[in-house]
């Protein structure tokens, strides 16, 4: 038996990234089983696969007292490269081709002011709600804003103002927590909000930000308009990155010292 697992744990170790997708295909599959036969749809499958992820990386860290989650575990190596930014580009490109340009030049100025919004918008809230619970320093309230952003702005911005590991880790769980209500409240408002057009989700991408929330609530909505809100996402992400260590910390700097 030893002999086995022992050389099950070879072909892993050297099939990491191989071993990566066929554990992430089998949580895929059993969470949009349960999105469809125990929530009926109400709760999209990625937001259950997310909170599935969530909750391994948890054990994971906690087993190993490492710092990469699931992946410190041998048999889970390969999801630190699966997860790492080189194939979430690679996803992001790929959405990208999905874009005609015709439909996304029609969310035009409303596309753009809703960009500038979503992101300072998110800093705010997450400046005030950081403030509220205690962190009153200009780096700790600018990353955790930028956190409530995305969970990709707020470790970006931390690293380079130079937040504590323990603040960018709570950027990255806000960014987490919004990501997930974007998906799962997304289906719910599609049709009271009126997203039902590709400019409508392209202004909709531009507000909410977090590419894999709202791409994930659209899928469940309707998958035509998922290029176009993840799209507007990933430029709400770049914007996010850009402006956080910047103009968002002067002025967070200059209002708090």
């Amino acid at each position: 038996m030893d002999l086995f697992v022992s050389a099950i744990m070879k072909v892993v170790k050297a099939n990491g990234l191989i071993n990566a997708f066929v554990i992430v295909g089998v949580i895929s599959w059993l969470s949009y089983a349960a999105s469809k036969y125990l929530t009926k749809g109400r709760i999209h499958g990625s937001a259950i696969a997310i909170v599935f992820g969530l909750v391994l990386a948890y054990i994971g860290g906690t087993i190993t007292g490492g710092k990469k989650g699931i992946a410190d575990v041998a048999f889970f190596s390969g999801i630190g490269l699966m997860g790492g930014g080189m194939l979430r580009d690679f996803c992001i490109i790929a959405t990208a081709y999905g874009i005609k340009m015709e439909e996304l030049k029609k969310a035009g100025l409303a596309g753009t002011i809703a960009l500038v919004i979503g992101v300072f918008g998110s800093f705010v809230v997450g400046g005030i709600v950081a403030w509220v619970f205690g962190y009153h320093d200009a780096i700790s309230v600018t990353t955790i804003g930028a956190g409530v952003a995305t969970f990709i702005v707020g470790p970006v911005t931390g690293t380079a103002i130079g937040a504590s590991s323990e603040v960018i880790a709570l950027s990255v769980a806000a960014g987490v927590v919004k990501s997930v209500a974007v998906m799962i409240m997304t289906p719910l408002l599609a049709k009271p909000f009126g997203l039902n057009s590709p400019a409508a989700a392209a202004v909709y991408g531009g507000l909410m930000g977090t590419t894999s929330g709202t791409a994930a609530g659209l899928a469940a909505t309707d998958p035509k308009l998922v290029p176009y809100g993840a799209m507007t996402a990933t430029f709400y992400t770049g914007f996010g990155c850009l402006v956080g260590p910047s103009i968002c910390y002067l002025v967070i700097k200059a209002l708090i010292g």
